[in-house]
C-alpha cells in the first residue's frame, strides 16, 4: 500500500513551484524575456567573493576522499565550535558545539524538530500568519497538528489571537522574523509580550511552550534594524538557521538548530532532536558547506541590489495605488489583492506572464507576495504590466 497523504503531496506540487514550472515551460517558448518570474525565494546576488574563493580552495587543496567523507551525525566539531563562537560574540552568550546540530538547511531543522516535540496527533504547533506553507507539511507529516492564528492587522505580533488559540496541547509556537512572506520584523518589545504570554500559558499548562525560531533571512534587515536574539527575550526558545539566503547558496542545503542550554529540558530536547533527525536520515550534514561555514562564518550579505529592488518595487506599487505591507527585512512584497482575491489575481497575472505567489497559502487569502531577489532590471520591465493589472482588477 502507497501513503494517500505522500501520494497526494508529491503529485500536487506547491503553488510557488508550480507557478515556477509554469514559468520555465513558459521562458522556453517565449523566450525568458517575455516571462516575469517572482515566485521563489532564490538569491540573484552572488555569494560572497571570500565564500567563493573558500571553495574553490578546498576543492583544490584538500585530498577529495577526506574532503568529502562522512562527518559525526551533528557536525564538524570545528564548524560547531566556530559557529557559537561567532554566536557568543555577536549575542553576548555562552553556548557551547554541543548546544548545536548542523542540518540540511532550515526545512531539515525545523521537520526534526517538530517530530521531536510531537507526543501524539493532539501535539499542536501554532503559526501567525502570514508563515511559509510547508509549516503545515512538515508539522503533519511528523504526526503533529498544525493550526494558525490570522495576520493582525499590521502584520504584527496577533497577541490576542495566540492567546485564545493556545491550550493545553500546545508544544511551539514558530515566529518567522524577517517574515517571508510580508517582510516584517518583530520588534524587541512586542517580542516581550509575546515571551510574557507564553511564559503565562507554560505555567497555566504545566510544560513548557517552546518559541521555534526559523531565521533564514536573519541577515536580510533594512534600515538599520534590530532582529532580535530571540533566546535573550525567551528562554525556551530554539533557533532553525539557514545560509541559503545570507550566503547565496540555497542548493547546498546547509544551516543548524540550536537548542540554548537555559531552555527548560534542554538536554533532553537536544537529543530528542538529535534522535528525530536520525529517524529521517538527517544526519551529517554537507561536509565541504560545513568546511565553509566553519571558514566563512563571519562573512555577510551584501544588501545593495535588494534593497535597490525593494525601493523600486515598494515605491512604484505603491505610487499605483496598490496596497503594500512595507518590508523591514527579507526580499518579499506582500500585495492586497485590487479584486480581493489573491488566487483571481495571480491568475489574472499569469496570463500576461507575471508570475506572482497567491496569498492563500501563507493564510491571507487576499494577498500575494512578490519575490524580488530578481534582477533589477526584470522588476523595471514588468512595472508596465502591473500597471495594466490594477487597471484591468480595477475594472478602468
Amino acid at each position: 500500500m502507497i501513503s494517500k497523504s505522500m501520494y497526494e503531496l508529491g503529485a500536487q506540487p506547491s503553488p510557488i513551484r508550480k507557478l515556477f514550472n509554469y514559468g520555465q515551460i513558459q521562458a522556453k517558448k517565449l523566450g525568458p524575456d517575455h516571462v516575469f518570474d517572482f515566485t521563489l525565494g532564490s538569491p540573484s546576488v552572488p555569494m560572497p567573493s571570500k565564500v567563493a574563493q573558500c571553495w574553490e580552495k578546498l576543492n583544490r587543496e584538500i585530498d577529495p576522499v577526506a574532503l568529502h567523507t562522512y562527518t559525526v551525525s551533528a557536525g564538524r566539531p570545528e564548524a560547531r565550535q566556530a559557529i557559537v563562537d561567532d554566536l557568543n560574540e555577536r549575542y553576548h552568550t555562552h553556548y557551547g558545539p554541543g548546544d548545536l546540530y548542523l542540518s540540511c538547511g532550515a526545512a531539515a531543522s525545523l521537520c526534526a524538530v517538530f517530530k521531536a516535540l510531537t507526543l501524539d496527533h493532539q501535539s499542536k504547533i501554532l503559526a501567525m500568519a502570514p508563515f511559509f506553507p510547508e509549516y503545515r507539511n512538515f508539522v503533519e507529516s511528523k504526526g503533529g497538528k498544525f493550526d494558525y492564528v490570522p495576520a493582525a492587522a499590521d502584520f504584527r505580533v496577533n497577541l490576542e489571537a495566540l492567546k485564545e488559540a493556545i491550550d493545553a496541547s500546545t508544544q511551539g509556537v514558530i515566529i518567522n522574523s524577517p517574515n517571508n512572506p510580508g517582510g516584517k520584523i518583530y520588534t524587541r518589545e512586542e517580542l516581550k509580550t509575546l515571551a510574557s504570554l507564553l511564559e503565562e500559558k507554560s505555567r497555566n499548562f504545566g510544560h513548557p511552550i517552546y518559541l521555534i525560531s526559523d531565521e533564514p533571512y536573519r541577515e536580510l534587515a533594512y534600515d538599520g534594524l534590530e532582529v532580535p536574539w530571540i533566546p535573550s527575550i525567551y528562554k525556551n526558545s530554539i533557533i532553525c538557521y539557514s545560509w541559503s539566503k545570507s550566503f547565496s547558496i540555497p542548493g547546498e542545503r546547509i544551516g543548524y538548530t540550536l537548542v540554548p542550554p537555559e531552555a527548560e529540558d534542554a538536554k533532553e530536547l537536544y537529543l530528542a532532536i538529535s534522535g528525530a533527525a536520525r529517524t529521517m536520515g538527517y544526519v551529517c550534514a554537507p561536509a565541504l558547506a560545513q568546511r565553509v561555514i566553519e571558514s566563512c562564518i563571519k562573512e555577510r550579505p551584501d544588501l545593495q541590489p535588494y534593497e535597490e529592488n525593494r525601493q523600486l518595487l515598494y515605491g512604484s506599487l505603491s505610487e499605483m495605488g496598490y496596497n503594500c505591507v512595507h518590508p523591514d527585512g527579507a526580499f518579499y512584497l506582500f500585495v492586497k489583492a485590487p479584486n480581493g482575491d489573491g488566487s483571481a489575481f495571480s491568475e489574472m497575472a499569469m496570463e500576461k506572464n507575471v508570475l506572482i505567489v497567491p496569498g492563500v497559502g501563507f493564510g491571507c487569502p487576499d494577498y500575494v507576495r512578490i519575490s524580488y531577489c530578481v534582477p533589477n532590471d526584470r522588476i523595471r520591465r514588468a512595472l508596465p504590466l502591473f500597471r495594466d493589472l490594477l487597471a484591468q482588477a480595477c475594472g478602468r
